[in-house]
């Protein structure tokens, strides 16, 4: 017997319009859910009131709890049989292929990412992500999380790299996914990180992160090295073509 499908909303920041964000995490969520022809609504939405203090949760109709992090939303749902577990085919070696490769951008990447955007480009970043409250309190709170993020960068290690270090290891991890996904592209039609038929769970976050890349005016410089590979380009346009056809497309390059 098939489980009765709850009513999902994704809370993804202000305000909730229906269309590509800067987060990668929102975006990957969103693919997630298309992937296995999830309805869901789009909900406003704030890193105080998530579960686990950051965007994106999910609520549901049927229940007053929220949940985060994308990964144990995923994971949750699968066991519950609602969302298909695209991993289950894998071998143990593509299954921790797929693993390392979500590892590398959500783990890696994403720092490189956080420190373009809110400590290289602060400004920008604060006004896109907290444009929808007040200038007073915007400032306040975009010097708290600029803060919270310089403390965490140091701690990773990521911090502590001069600029020039930075932007040499975020281009070797683009420049790799586009190798990556170069040996699998085909002619026509979506393909996928791994090769096969079908998507993967890597997939939902290899897309997140190239399209908060495209978008993301935070980030110009990722931005330009993700629109001077190519292959990451079509690989996301593919996708946006297939299940994402409402959604504006990001600004081609000039």
């Amino acid at each position: 017997m098939s489980p009765q499908i709850p009513k999902f909303t994704i809370h993804r920041g202000l305000p909730p319009t229906p269309n590509y964000v800067w987060s990668v995490f929102v975006n990957k969520l969103e693919l997630r859910f298309r992937l296995d022809k999830i309805p869901y609504t789009l909900g406003s939405g704030t890193p105080r009131q998530a579960p686990r203090g950051k965007i994106p949760y999910i609520s549901t109709d049927n229940s007053s709890d929220l949940l985060g992090d994308t990964t144990l939303i995923t994971q949750h749902y699968i066991k519950l049989n609602i969302l298909t577990d695209l991993n289950s085919s894998l071998t143990p070696s593509q299954k921790t292929q797929d693993l390392a490769i979500r590892s590398l951008l959500e783990d890696k990447l994403s720092f490189y990412l956080a420190r373009e955007r809110w400590i290289d480009n602060y400004y920008t970043m604060r006004d896109g992500v907290l444009g929808g409250i007040p200038f007073p309190l915007r400032v306040i709170v975009g010097n708290l999380v600029c803060k919270n993020v310089s403390k965490a960068l140091w701690g990773q290690g990521i911090g502590r790299f001069t600029d020039e270090e930075a932007k040499k290891m975020r281009r070797e991890i683009w420049e790799g996914l586009s190798g990556l996904l170069g040996s699998v592209r085909k002619d026509k039609g979506v393909f996928w990180v791994l090769g096969g038929e079908g998507p993967t769970e890597a997939d939902a976050t290899v897309f997140g992160f190239i399209v908060g890349g495209l978008v993301c005016d935070a980030g110009p410089e990722t931005q330009k090295m993700v629109r001077g590979l190519p292959v990451l380009v079509e690989y996301a346009r593919r996708i946006h073509d297939e299940y994402f056809g409402e959604y504006e497309l990001w600004k081609e390059k000039a």
